[in-house]
């Protein structure tokens, strides 16, 4: 099939908080006990849903909580930035999917990541495989263009401290979490885009995340049309007075959020 741009994306946003989600365990800071919703964050992942098909960039510990408030019926793939756990140990939970659509799982990663999965998830690869476990069927990504039913997606290379990850575009949105660092070449893929989704763990620097000075700095040189930060921790502030503080065109994202490109 000949790749093509979708004619509308539709995301919603399944996850907005860093690792540990919002609120932590055991934390009684002003974010971690506020009643607002939007301070309320599962781990870190984004649903689009593109010509009638659904798929997912991560899949982490808070996937199930995700695909039941979201009423998603039906996963075509899920595509990987990379191996943490905050990311992957949901994938347990496609056997759902694996009963209803009545084949394996889509796993798009790059080869390190599928090592890990095959690793953590030895069972699903094993010679005698038990009944009822999930079904994958790993696909290999790397810095070239691929397409999924004729959608085409661009892996963008960053990188979370000295860990090489992949940002993903698709169309005109591009998803960006977990990196402190984008290679110039690189930055030149995310151009264009309408919308950006850009981690922004908190105020000060992190070495292994951008902190809002420089996910700022990155909006500035890409000019989306709108961004909006995510991968957002406790220690960052609540979502209400941090909004007041961004530019006219950035707005923190919050668990929920429905945009379309």
């Amino acid at each position: 099939m000949t790749p093509k741009e979708p004619s509308k994306i539709f995301a919603t946003v399944l996850g907005t908080g860093t690792s540990q989600g919002v609120p932590v365990v055991a934390c009684n800071c002003d974010v971690c006990t506020s009643e607002d919703p939007r301070d309320k964050r599962l781990r870190s992942s984004l649903l689009l849903t593109i010509n009638g098909q659904n798929m997912v960039i991560d899949a982490g510990p808070d996937f199930r909580q995700q695909m039941l408030r979201e009423k998603v019926g039906s996963l075509r793939a899920i595509l990987l930035t990379h191996e943490h756990v905050d990311h992957i140990f949901g994938l347990d939970d496609i056997r759902s999917y694996n009963w209803i659509q009545k084949n394996p799982m889509e796993i798009y990663a790059e080869k390190r990541v599928q090592e890990a999965i095959r690793r953590i998830f030895n069972y699903v690869f094993a010679e005698y495989k038990y009944p009822g476990i999930p079904k994958m069927h790993l696909r290999n990504v790397d810095d070239r263009v691929f397409a999924i039913d004729g959608v085409e997606i661009t892996p963008i290379r960053c990188y979370h401290h000295k860990l090489p990850v992949y940002g993903y575009r698709i169309g005109d949105l591009t998803y960006i979490t977990d990196t402190n660092s984008i290679p110039d070449e690189e930055i030149e893929k995310i151009k264009g885009s309408k919308i950006l989704i850009i981690n922004t763990l908190r105020k000060e620097q992190h070495i292994s995340h951008f902190n809002l000075e420089e996910a700022l700095a990155v909006i500035e040189e890409v000019q989306p049309e709108k961004a909006y930060l995510t991968h957002i921790s406790h220690a960052f502030g609540l979502h209400a007075q941090i909004e007041n503080e961004l530019p006219e065109n950035v707005f923190m994202a919050y668990d929920g959020l429905k945009l379309e490109v």
